[in-house]
């Protein structure tokens, strides 16, 4: 038998068994022990600044912050009603001629005082002139028809009733001078009161029909202060009462007046009673027109605890302020803090306001400072005057 040797044959084993991989469960437990070092570096970093960043605040407070501070007083306010009003002048009028004419003389000058009777305006009167005249001239012939005939009647030569005739025509004609004078003396425009000439409004030869305006006249002696408050206040108000006054045209400046009228019925739109005050003005420097800011002085009020109105915290969520308290730390030292306090507030008068509930006397407040502030802050007073109460702005 023949044995034949097959080309490239193999020296190896033809059953020999393939090579085993890496079981897969070593690599998941390294990659967990990686990641559990991982995380629990992270987790220590984190613990570790927590408490470095707590020591760091605990050994580092910041700095007291300076304020200036004010004591809540009782005192005895002035009660006050405050309310928006304007001026009028008692006297105000704009001139106007009684009767249809032409502008013939305008005897004024504007922007010029006058007193009560001055002629301002001449129109044209000839034609009543004339009627004045002939008017005269019947007056004269009847009252010698009158005497003529007084006479023969009183001789026995004449009756009554030529006596009668002569002195109704001698009265007939004094009619006629007085209507023909009246005519002529609404032809002549005057000032019907003493006062203050605004612009011209006409011009010679221009014809006038009755109450066309001329010029306005103002008597700027006294005026009046129109204003109004609610229904809730007008209980308090009573004639003769006193009224401050203060315009934008003169700032720092208070007018004195008067309350001379109260409105006797509220109106229905508005609930608001209407209110007049007299105000004297003999420096003529009130104008009606003016705006003005109109206090009332009512009878006073029990004493209230005020502060400053600068150490008000107005806000949505109510208002508040910076009460400073003494406290001892651990060195015996003594050491002040600001806690908001909220409380009720009242009137504000004068840069002080009323707190109702929240505050009593003696309690100190932070006047001057209060938005560097957090509640329980703590803070120093500043020696620097606090400004003035209330404060008014620079003007340029």
């Amino acid at each position: 038998m023949n044995i034949v040797a097959e080309h490239k044959i193999s020296g190896e084993p033809i059953d020999k068994a393939p090579k085993r991989p890496v079981r897969p469960v070593r690599w998941f437990i390294i990659v967990g022990m990686l990641l559990a070092v991982l995380v629990g570096g992270l987790v220590w970093f984190n613990y570790f600044r927590g408490q470095m960043i707590k020591q760091f605040f605990a050994n580092n407070k910041p700095p007291p912050v300076a304020v200036s501070a004010a004591e809540a007083k009782s005192e005895v306010v002035p009660n006050l009603l405050t309310a928006v009003g304007g001026l009028a002048a008692v006297h105000q009028v704009d001139v106007s001629a009684d009767v249809n004419g032409r502008v013939t003389e305008i005897k004024f000058e504007p922007g010029t005082r006058v007193e009560a009777g001055t002629p301002l305006v001449q129109l044209f009167d000839t034609p009543e002139q004339g009627d004045l005249a002939n008017y005269k001239a019947q007056a004269t012939v009847a009252q010698l028809s009158l005497d003529r005939a007084k006479q023969l009647a009183s001789r026995q030569f004449g009756p009554q009733a030529t006596v009668d005739q002569a002195q109704a025509a001698y009265d007939q004609a004094q009619a006629g001078i007085a209507k023909t004078e009246a005519l002529i003396s609404q032809k002549l425009v005057r000032a019907p009161f003493s006062g203050d000439l605004g612009m011209r409004k006409v011009e010679v030869g221009q014809y006038l029909t009755a109450g066309t305006a001329i010029v306005s006249l103002t008597d700027l002696s006294e005026l009046w202060a129109n204003f109004t408050v609610t229904e809730k206040d007008s209980g308090s108000l009573k004639v003769g009462q006193a009224v401050r006054l203060k315009v934008d045209a003169y700032p720092g400046r208070t007018f004195e007046g008067k309350i001379t009228t109260i409105e006797p019925q509220i109106s229905t739109d508005t609930r608001n009673i209407r209110v007049q005050a007299t105000i004297a003005n003999p420096e003529r420097i009130l104008k009606p027109g003016m705006f003005v800011t109109t206090t009332v002085v009512l009878p006073d009020k029990p004493a209230v605890i005020t502060v400053p109105e600068t150490a008000v915290d107005y806000t949505l969520y109510g208002d508040s302020v910076f009460v400073i308290t003494e406290k001892k730390e651990e060195d015996g030292k003594t050491s002040l803090s600001a806690v908001r306090t909220f409380v009720q507030t009242g009137n504000r008068v004068e840069g002080r306001v009323e707190i109702v509930k929240g505050l009593k006397p003696g309690d100190k407040v932070v006047a001057v400072g209060q938005l560097k502030l957090q509640s329980g802050a703590p803070v120093s007073i500043s020696t620097d005057p606090a400004p003035a109460i209330p404060a008014q702005p620079p003007r340029y």
